[in-house]
């Protein structure tokens, strides 16, 4: 007996490498529906570790994407599609099942925050999807919906109960839904997860960065996540400030994802037999005896 040819093992192992990332994909998917479950069982603290675990399972699909040279179309549309529910549909239904259910209107303020995330990813994927980043432009999905839902765990901590239990909650809720939601459809840039390494100080920096963050969500994850995520947020606002690009307007709005088209030249027929001029140019040949109709054609991109 002899064992499978060396291009089938090949190819099945590339076929495992191209499946990996839609994987942890699909446990981002499992991970932010069971969030929603728990949230509308009144299980606000599960929820909430939910969307954290989501997010680490979509920042690993990217790595491991890269790291494999497996990234496709279908892989990027897909991943934008889940995120919307992780980051958008479940930590806003978190707050509304934790601090507004029975209010009527109340989900209003759910719906604007899902909006802002949808924006936000598509956005991402008519400018920046597949090419190299230094920055998001906009606070990502994930860290804002990371620093909704994790605001539940940190309410419930004894610093927060005995330093901070006087302020409004509520109102706290309102305004940090609302400044997460304009934060993820502006122009403000944030910093990319760094590289990590050991042949650059960028790389070491970035490794020493990895470790800490780590030893915080390891050992004191309701104390971290929500103040390393306002810290983020924060960073990212005083360095537009401090550089100036808030006032800096993109070349092109990028909420829109038709760009205006060179005008096409126009071919006019003279009659049979008879070759057809090109308007601003010579003879069109003989192949173009058709009229082409005037004005630019204009072609809808896909977004998610």
């Amino acid at each position: 007996m002899t064992g499978p040819a060396p291009r089938a093992r090949a190819h099945g192992m590339r076929r495992a490498i191209v499946i990996l990332p839609s994987a942890f994909t699909s446990g981002n998917l499992f991970f932010g529906l069971w969030s929603i479950v728990e949230s509308s069982r009144g299980n606000y603290l599960h929820a909430a570790w939910f969307v954290v675990v989501a997010a680490i399972l979509d920042l690993l699909d990217g790595r491991v994407a890269r790291l494999a040279r497996s990234g496709t179309s279908f892989g990027a549309e897909m991943d934008s599609l889940v995120d919307v529910i992780s980051f958008g549909v479940a930590p806003s239904l978190l707050l509304f099942f934790w601090q507004f259910q029975g209010r009527e209107w109340a989900w209003l303020l759910s719906f604007a925050f899902v909006l802002g995330a949808t924006l936000r990813l598509a956005r991402f994927n008519v400018v920046q999807a597949g090419r190299a980043k230094t920055h998001f432009i906009g606070l990502s999905s994930p860290v804002a919906g990371i620093t909704l839902a994790s605001l539940y765990p940190f309410t419930q901590t004894a610093f927060f109960k005995l330093r901070l239990g006087f302020l409004p909650l509520p109102l706290l809720v309102v305004l940090l839904t609302i400044g997460l939601t304009l934060l993820m459809v502006s122009q403000v840039p944030y910093p990319v997860v760094p590289r990590v390494g050991l042949r650059t100080w960028r790389g070491r920096g970035g490794l020493l960065l990895t470790l800490a963050a780590l030893a915080g969500a390891l050992y004191f994850p309701e104390y971290f996540f929500f103040p390393a995520c306002l810290a983020l947020i924060l960073f990212g606002l005083l360095r537009a400030v401090f550089l100036g690009l808030l006032d800096r307007l993109p070349e092109r709005d990028p909420l829109r994802d038709d760009e205006e088209e060179p005008e096409r030249p126009v071919d006019y027929e003279l009659g049979p037999g008879r070759m057809p001029l090109r308007l601003g140019g010579g003879p069109a040949g003989a192949a173009h005896h058709r009229r082409h109709p005037p004005g630019p054609s204009r072609s809808s991109g896909a977004g998610s």
